[in-house]
């Protein structure tokens, strides 16, 4: 199979779809790999570091697209992206369709591109691509919450997150005891800041409780005990998310203007429409504003601020997924692993994932395959 790596054309994203590392198993098995010349870049990656493993270095993006039966992306397709997409090609990519514009979701089936969405494979009822950037996403928001303390603009509270002897340590209020949740109480605790974790479900609370000897205070989120958490804390991290959908917005603007004046807000839920009701997309050269004297923080892909990490933890979650569509071919990849097909949002020019559809309000079906024997 012919594979592309194109250069990431979403602002600031500096990752890339494929490490050296994974390029060389397509290649050993016999796969044409495309990289766009410059796409590993920003991570990092030589285009000589891509030559010795085999990839072809391609010198436009038009080039990668034409030339390849599936394309592996990081980020979400632009619409510059969707004009390159051909027929029936397979794609690889984050694609948090239910709040990209429907133009996307159009183009991928006017064109009957079968559209793998990352944050949908599942594994063992884990999300196994997602949970590789919600690591990252999860430590990267304590070190950003920590530089936003310091003393830097007159706003800032200038509070260590970890105190010292006779000094209180900041407040961290987590909400979500997910991946993204879990990573971030890590590295607070890491750091001896006091955490506050708050889920719906008390099960996960319990793992948390386990998983770090109580050291972290654990709540059930209600309206009440979310009010209190937003208002208590020096940095309040928001990791909700529900697959497939808009993020609700859980922390309401009222909420917001009862928090210190100077806290920090970071809504790692952005990239799926955030769930505090005052943030809206910032970028990682610009990461802040200020609503109600709170520092806002909503960058959708936090994970590129440690590209090279990130890129290499993409490859280890995907490239299994990419070897055995390059392998065993699209329907028999699909058909033998269920976990790889939930991914699948798009196929011969129909809506497969009906969630979406619905949000979308377009055509739903589900995926057939036939046998060629």
């Amino acid at each position: 199979m012919k594979i592309g790596i194109p250069k990431e054309r979403v602002f600031e994203e500096s990752r890339v779809g494929l490490a050296p590392a994974g390029v060389y198993g397509l290649t050993q098995a016999g796969h044409t790999v495309f990289v766009e010349k410059g796409a590993g870049d920003g991570s990092n990656f030589s285009d000589t570091e891509y030559e010795q493993v085999g990839a072809k270095i391609v010198y436009t993006a038009e080039e990668v697209y034409q030339r390849s039966d599936m394309i592996v992306k990081v980020n979400r397709v632009t619409d510059e992206e969707c004009g390159l997409l051909k027929e029936n090609q397979i794609l690889f990519s984050a694609l948090h369709l239910a709040v990209s514009d429907k133009r996307v979701l159009s183009t991928l089936l006017e064109k009957k591109i079968t559209a793998i969405g990352y944050e949908l494979i599942e594994q063992n009822e884990n999300l196994p691509v997602l949970q590789a950037m919600s690591e990252i996403a999860g430590q990267v928001s304590i070190q950003v919450a920590e530089r936003l303390l310091e003393s830097t603009n007159p706003l800032s509270r200038g509070v260590l997150l970890g105190g010292i002897s006779g000094v209180a340590p900041a407040a961290v209020v987590i909400l979500g005891a997910g991946m993204v949740g879990t990573m971030a109480a890590r590295a607070a605790l890491g750091r001896g800041a006091s955490v506050i974790m708050l889920d719906k479900d008390v099960n996960r609370l319990r793992r948390i409780d386990a998983l770090f000897d109580r050291k972290i205070t654990t709540v059930r989120a209600n309206p009440y005990t979310i009010a209190r958490g937003v208002k208590y804390a020096d940095v309040f991290i928001g990791a909700v998310l529900i697959k497939a959908i808009k993020t609700p917005h859980v922390v309401t603007e009222e909420m917001v203007k009862t928090m210190k004046k100077g806290a920090v807000l970071i809504d790692v839920s952005i990239d799926q429409g955030g769930c505090i009701e005052t943030s809206r997309p910032t970028s990682i050269s610009d990461p802040t504003f200020v609503v109600h004297n709170v520092i806002h923080c909503c960058v959708p892909n936090l994970p590129a601020l440690v590209a090279r990490t990130a890129s290499y933890g993409l490859t280890n979650a995907t490239i299994d997924y990419i070897q055995s569509v390059a392998d065993k071919g699209l329907a028999a990849a699909l058909t033998e692993d269920t976990g790889l097909a939930q991914g699948v949002c798009t196929y011969a020019g129909y809506c497969s994932k009906e969630i979406i559809a619905d949000t979308l309000n377009v055509e739903y079906r589900r995926i057939h395959f036939f046998s060629t024997n």
